[in-house]
């Protein structure tokens, strides 16, 4: 059994004693708003970084208020309570952190009161730069969820059932990934994971309307972009895009930057991974390793000097 700490009701508990309710809105329903949010630890520094903390919890907060969730916890308490957790498990690596706000006890979907929180890091290594596997991808057959059926800038355990009926369609079907379309037959995003296209030296990307989660990493690989001098264009991108695309890849907090080579068996860039592609994954672990000054704005120093 998994020697990890969780912070959980108030308490640090091992990960074999945290437990909850099978009768619980959480079990039965997928009630509950979280976040992923990575720490990396800084090898030459000896430091852990949580990436992103307050953005991170700010969303937390905002989907709490779509799904009519009052949260438990102040958004100062969770931060110290994610400091606590983290420093509590000793780690001296990348770690991945999940924190929920959950229905408790027992309830139903419509339940509005006694939820409560869990905080729970495991180490997870960020992806090798030098060992960067393209991904094949195909167009799903099932369409992402919009904002007035189950709003995916609410990042809730049920959303992500729709990420799952492609994601296992698209195993079946000999790809590694789906990437959804829109009711409106526009390019919304991966599951799980935000689009980029690069098009003759331009950043493409479907806008935050265009049924995707408000991605925090997205944001930044934006903002990475327009330092680097590469243009950025949010709108609107028609399927037809994606094949005739010069690089292509996803973003997000567990995906980090992925490289897609190949989308309905049309090969990007050859089958290679891109030039724009790499550099901007190598800006992504100068940001998050803290080597890079210009972003340390986004870095909470959890362990270290």
């Amino acid at each position: 059994m998994v020697k990890n700490k969780i912070w959980l009701r108030g308490k640090i508990v091992l990960e074999s004693e945290a437990m909850v309710n099978i009768l619980s809105p959480t079990s039965q329903f997928g009630l509950n708003v979280f976040e992923g949010i990575r720490c990396y630890w800084s090898y030459d520094k000896k430091n852990l970084y949580a990436i992103c903390l307050n953005e991170h919890i700010d969303r937390l907060f905002e989907s709490c208020k779509l799904i009519g969730i009052q949260p438990p916890y102040t958004k100062g308490k969770v931060i110290d309570y994610f400091k606590q957790i983290v420093i509590a498990n000793n780690y001296k690596s990348d770690v991945a952190v999940r924190v929920t706000i959950f229905g408790d006890g027992i309830g139903s979907w419509h339940s509005t009161e006694n939820f409560d929180m869990f905080i729970a890091p495991i180490e997870k290594q960020r992806t090798d730069i030098n060992n960067l596997i393209g991904k094949t991808a195909c167009i799903s057959s099932w369409q992402r969820i919009n904002d007035n059926i189950m709003p995916p800038r609410a990042k809730i355990g049920a959303n992500y059932m729709n990420s799952r009926y492609a994601y296992l369609q698209a195993k079946r079907d000999g790809y590694d990934l789906p990437i959804f379309l829109g009711t409106d037959g526009k390019v919304a995003e991966s599951s799980g994971a935000c689009l980029f296209i690069v098009k003759k030296g331009k950043l493409i990307t479907p806008e935050t309307t265009s049924s995707i989660l408000e991605s925090i990493t997205r944001n930044i690989i934006v903002e990475f972009a327009k330092i680097k001098g590469i243009e950025v264009e949010e709108r609107k991108v028609d399927r037809t895009e994606l094949y005739l695309a010069d690089e292509l890849f996803l973003a997000g907090t567990a995906a980090e930057i992925t490289p897609i080579t190949s989308v309905d068996k049309f090969n990007i860039n050859n089958g290679n991974i891109g030039k724009i592609t790499y550099e901007l994954y190598k800006e992504y672990l100068d940001f998050v390793s803290g080597a890079n000054k210009a972003f340390g704005h986004y870095l909470t120093k959890i362990i270290g000097r």
